[in-house]
């Protein structure tokens, strides 16, 4: 803000309108104050005497002293001006000095400590307001003394006189505040002209006093110094609390627009843009006045580095900089200071790097503090060159630049923080990515605006053989590596997530399903090429899904505690569509396929899949699951052996279940061991009631992967066998081929567990998943079920009669018991027969069949051979 005697208006921001009409008004100002200085010298005409010209002097030297121990009022609007003694000279000079000189020695005294100070662009203002403020104060002082000639003491006349000069600068003062069209409240307009109104009638009754007590009074020149000397005391103990209060308030100011500033920041959606530097320039501009305005330099400039690898942000205050290029940081002495504290230097007696320093930026005298935190910086504070003492800066600003440039270090460090908490909350430590929350934020913005927009799901699928025998460090490295390649493809505008594991997202903006599906193409080219670890390559599989708001009608949506609900008519949000995604991704998954749009109708297959899983305990105990079962005969004999449990569930809503339609969606859930216990209970129940009839009919049980995995399931067995005292060889327990080979190494202990029983362990549906012989023939397993798609196609095709052939002769040779599945012709019957296969089981033998239908097949069909020790065998009728 103006800082001189005679600055009496407000300190503007540059505007181009705006100083071309403070340049009017000035000029208006002038003209009208020359105007009635004529006229008032006219009307006061000068009578030329040998002592005017000592007297001018002497009032030009006090007119001088008094400007440079002025202080400024800042009043909030942005209105700035000062007040001095210059009501003290003025008094006296009414008393002993005439109009002309008064007015001259106060213009060479005011005008000449403006243009010292290099402040140029308010000097016609200034110099019209110093012309009013002498023609008001004669102007009174001639009227009052004129009405009180004879009647009232003359000291009136001056007093009234000085006191209407700074009545006369602060209504010019508030009138240009009005025309250049800065607002100011009433209040604080009526309390600025009331403190001014106060410190000149302090002023104007010093210079009255003092006048009258010199010239009156024997000796009173003392008096007068002593007078002076206690006001200059008074004057300087107020200037001191005035100060400490403009810099406690500058402090707060500061500290309110970066607070408010790093609330807005923080208020910004998560983009690749850090809170810390999602800065506005007006707000640190704000800071740079602010400290400019209360130090009275001529610039201030800010110098913050937001990103510890960027350069430094520079916002610049007051004077622009110099046009030539500044020079790089680290060859800037003022840039690279040590330490926290506060720095002065002058160009005179700089060192020449810092000399050098100050003339790349135009300036005599610098004040330099580094911003720094415990191990960062942060950046700098400049404030260059002061206008309002010839002294140049003080300790004052000193202490208030250095208490300032700590609270914003402190406000910065904050920031820095606060960027990298909330960086951490919405990315993935491990890609950078952004990570669910960052990008349902993300998203959620750019969906707002741009509805026709597609997210797809990308999941990298490693082996776990692979992952478990390289270990998790080496998975984090493909996975880091999968993510570089989905940014490279996608490109740095596209948002994209690591949501888990090796599961991706992203969102594509403004794109169409035919668009979508080239970049998934694209996606799925560039993360199925080998990945490097070490000097090994490894292979990834990759499957991605993708949905978009367009297909929303007749989708399924969740509500807060996570169940479905109706969504017509609802605008899906961004969790929405990453789970219609996902659905996509499951059914391209177990569709074969690479890539898959999300349909409506799988928002419906979701919906009844959920509705199976949550309802299956329910269906549990209230009987709607049950368990059916399918005879096995020996060949050729044909010999009832045993039966397979097979699982039945008659839905209340959707009828009779396929297995292959529930058992997968059970699996994946989690309740596949509930499964397992209600099955081979029912069949350990069902043994146990032939045992108890005199028959031995063993029952075949499936079992899943998982209860593969479980160390304590051969326990478990054991502990059902003995609850329902039967001997294990009656319980057969079938695995599937592609289940023991996935993961051979951890289903061999179970195996052998479950061997040690003395449980029959069966390979089902063997020759169409991971066959390996020497596996086989580790594994401790009594049975091979041949899958009844070979059986199917032997009367038809060659081959597939020769991979029966081959199958019966392997597992022959192993030392196994051989059976057929999907038996349902007697061509088939027989040619397994021939080849020597051991067990038949199929629709020619029988469907599966319900417990009470089962035992009416039993006795139709099946006759007690008598005379083979104590066992009953039952044989089929022809």
């Amino acid at each position: 803000m103006p800082d001189t005697a005679h600055e009496r208006v407000p300190d503007l921001q540059p505007d181009p309108t705006v100083d071309r009409r403070f340049g009017q008004f000035s000029v208006l100002v002038l003209v009208i104050s020359v105007a009635a200085a004529l006229l008032v010298s006219w009307w006061l005409p000068l009578t030329p005497s040998a002592d005017l010209i000592g007297i001018g002097l002497l009032l030009v030297l006090a007119f001088l002293v008094v400007e440079q121990v002025s202080v400024n009022i800042d009043v909030r609007g942005g209105v700035s001006w000062t007040i001095s003694f210059t009501e003290i000279p003025l008094a006296i000079g009414l008393f002993v000095a005439p109009f002309q000189v008064v007015l001259a020695a106060h213009l060479i005294a005011g005008v000449g400590t403006l243009l010292a100070r290099r402040v140029q662009d308010r000097v016609l203002y200034n110099t019209g307001a110093e012309i009013l403020e002498i023609t008001a104060a004669f102007s009174v002082f001639t009227v009052v003394g004129s009405a009180l000639q004879g009647t009232g003491p003359r000291w009136l006349a001056a007093f009234t006189g000085a006191l209407s000069a700074p009545v006369a600068s602060t209504l010019l003062a508030l009138l240009a505040v009005h025309i250049l069209g800065r607002r100011m409240r009433f209040g604080a307009a009526t309390r600025l002209v009331s403190r001014t109104l106060v410190l000149g009638l302090v002023n104007a009754s010093v210079g009255v006093v003092g006048y009258e007590v010199a010239t009156n009074v024997a000796y009173g020149w003392p008096l007068v110094l002593a007078l002076l000397a206690g006001v200059w005391a008074l004057y300087f103990a107020y200037s001191g609390l005035l100060r400490e209060q403009r810099d406690l308030e500058a402090l707060s100011e500061v500290s309110l627009i970066v607070a408010r500033s790093g609330r807005r920041a923080a208020a910004r959606p998560a983009t690749g843009q850090d809170a810390a530097t999602a800065v506005r320039t007006d707000d640190w501009l704000g800071v740079a006045n602010r400290i400019r305005d209360q130090l009275g330099a001529a610039r201030v400039v800010l110098r913050l580095r937001f990103d510890p690898q960027a350069p430094m942000h520079t916002v610049v205050a007051g004077d622009e900089l110099p046009a030539e290029p500044e020079p790089a940081e680290r060859a800037d002495a003022l840039l690279r200071l040590p330490g926290s504290h506060v720095r002065h230097f002058r160009r005179l007696d700089a060192l020449p790097e810092i000399r050098h320093a100050l003339v790349q930026r135009g300036a005599q005298e610098a004040l330099v503090v580094p911003l720094r935190s415990a191990s960062h910086l942060l950046g700098v504070v400049e404030a260059h060159d002061k206008l309002s003492r010839w002294r140049g800066f003080g300790q004052a600003d000193l202490r208030m630049i250095g208490t300032t440039a700590s609270h914003l270090a402190t406000a910065l460090d904050n920031r820095r923080l606060l960027a990298t908490l909330r960086h951490d909350a919405y990315h993935d430590p491990l890609t950078g990515l952004h990570n669910r929350p960052g990008f349902r934020q993300l998203a959620t913005e750019l969906l707002a605006t741009h509805p026709g927009s597609v997210v797809l799901r990308v999941d990298l699928e490693v082996q776990p053989a692979i992952s478990d025998a390289l270990g998790y460090a080496w998975y984090d490295r493909i996975t880091i590596a999968a993510g570089r390649r989905l940014r490279d493809a996608l490109g740095e505008d596209t948002p994209l997530a690591r949501l888990e594991g090796g599961a991706f997202a992203a969102l594509l903006v403004g794109a169409d399903f035919e668009r979508a599906h080239e970049v998934a193409e694209l996606l799925v080219a560039s993360l199925s090429v080998p990945y490097p670890v070490d000097r090994l390559t490894v292979e990834a599989g990759v499957v991605v899904g993708y949905s978009s708001p367009a297909t929303s009608e007749g989708v399924v949506f969740s509500d807060a505690a996570g169940a479905p609900r109706d969504g017509a008519g609802v605008e899906p949000d961004v969790d929405e569509l990453l789970k219609r995604a996902d659905v996509a991704l499951r059914a391209a998954r177990s569709g074969g396929d690479r890539v898959r749009a999300y349909a409506p109708s799988m928002g419906q297959m979701f919906l009844r899949r959920f509705q199976l899983v949550t309802q299956f305990r329910q269906a549990l105990e209230t009987g709607q699951v049950s368990v059916h079962y399918q005879p096995k005969v020996a060949l050729p004999s044909r010999e009832v052996l045993g039966v397979e449990a097979l699982v039945r569930w008659v839905h209340p809503e959707f009828g009779r279940l396929d297995p292959d339609e529930f058992v997968p969606a059970v699996e994946a859930a989690g309740l596949v061991d509930a499964l397992t216990d209600f099955v081979l209970d029912k069949a350990l129940v069902r043994i146990r009631a032939w045992m108890d009839r005199g028959l031995r009919i063993g029952v075949a049980v499936n079992l899943s992967v998982r209860s593969l995995a479980n160390l304590d399931f051969p326990e478990l067995v054991a502990g059902a066998l003995e609850r329902h005292r039967v001997p294990p060889e009656l319980l057969t327990l079938e695995l599937t081929e592609s289940g023991v080979m996935a993961d051979p190494q951890r289903a061999l202990p179970v195996l052998r567990g479950l061997h040690t029983l003395g449980v029959v362990l069966a390979v089902d549906d063997f020759g169409t998943g991971y066959s390996s012989l020497a596996y086989l023939r580790q594994l401790p397993v009594d049975e091979v079920k041949i899958d009844k798609s070979f059986v199917f196609g032997m009367g038809s095709d060659l081959g597939d009669l020769a991979v029966v052939r081959s199958i019966v002769e392997l597992g022959h040779s192993l030392g196994l018991v051989v059976v057929a599945e999907g038996v349902e012709e007697d061509t088939a019957r027989d040619q397994l027969a021939a080849m020597g296969c051991d067990v038949a089981q199929g629709y020619l033998i029988s469907r599966p069949l319900s417990e009470d239908r089962l035992e009416a097949w039993l006795r139709a069909r099946t006759a007690q051979a008598r005379g083979l020790r104590d066992e009953t065998v039952l044989t089929l009728l022809s």
